[in-house]
């Protein structure tokens, strides 16, 4: 992924809220275009850099069950 990509998506969600992001990951998940794929996978790798071992476990987890 190029890094201006990952750079330009950390600044479109730097300083939202919560409720911001969750609204950004929803509807990135619902609209289910391609396009917008490399920036959940961006906030995903924000989520795994700042998770801990339990945490990233869980999801995981959640991964694996879902996949089944």
């Amino acid at each position: 992924m190029n890094l201006n990509l990952r750079n330009a998506i950390v600044h479109n969600v730097s300083g939202n809220t919560q409720d911001e992001l969750r609204d950004t990951i929803v509807d990135a998940i619902q609209n289910g275009e391609e396009k917008m794929l490399p920036g959940l996978g961006v906030l995903f790798e924000i989520i795994w850099n700042n998770s801990n071992e339990e945490d990233r476990k869980e999801m995981l987890d959640a991964l694996e069950s879902g996949l089944k």
